[in-house]
């Protein structure tokens, strides 16, 4: 079964199922045979490609979580040519278009976030590296915002782009906490609101 894939769908199917699995029960709690279980592959496949549970979870981390957020939220901010009203659609999408089995088991990145940076200080230096790449990028399209007279130039872009960010992931931990789409949408709503007040 293992030959019918090139090497790179292997090591992407690898991926997708420890985040499944990360995602599901968390990293500390993540089983190996069960990824193996939903690839088909042997354990020797699984150590060809990432020689420790350790580094699959940093690999999750640094390809598969980053790329789903560069898909959903960099990217559109960073090709934007209106990035105020794309940061206000973003936040507008992601209140409608979350479902209440996927506010039940919270952010990946968050979950992530309060499980291991306190542990171990590989995942906490990946983790705290991509939640920088995502305030460099809010600040950025605020500033873009800012020269286009979008939003008020009294705004400090540093300090509104953490705040952003801070509530956005803050707005998952509550709604996953409460188990609640509804509180999710509110909270979220609430920070889209803020958002419109920098205009």
């Amino acid at each position: 079964m293992e030959n019918a894939h090139s090497p790179d769908e292997t090591r992407s199917r690898l991926l997708q199922a420890a985040f499944a699995e990360i995602y599901r029960h968390g990293f500390q709690a993540a089983g190996l045979a069960s990824i193996l279980q939903d690839t088909g592959l042997t354990k020797g496949a699984l150590y060809h490609y990432f020689p420790s549970k350790h580094a699959l979870g940093l690999a999750v981390i640094d390809e598969v979580i980053q790329e789903r957020l560069a898909g959903n939220v960099f990217r559109p901010l960073e090709e934007s040519e209106d990035p105020f009203g794309t940061l206000l659609a973003l936040l507008e999408q992601r209140a409608q278009g979350v479902d209440d089995e996927t506010v039940q088991w919270g952010c990946p990145l968050n979950n992530l976030v309060q499980e291991m940076s306190p542990v171990d200080a590989d995942f906490r230096e990946h983790l705290s590296a991509l939640l920088v790449r995502w305030q460099g990028v809010l600040q950025v399209a605020l500033a873009k915002a800012q020269a286009q007279r979008r939003i008020r130039a009294d705004v400090d872009c540093e300090a509104a782009s953490l705040f952003v960010l801070a509530a956005w992931e803050g707005c998952w931990g509550i709604a996953k906490s409460r188990q609640s789409g509804p509180v999710f949408r509110q909270c979220l709503r609430e920070l889209r609101d803020y958002v419109r007040g920098l205009a």
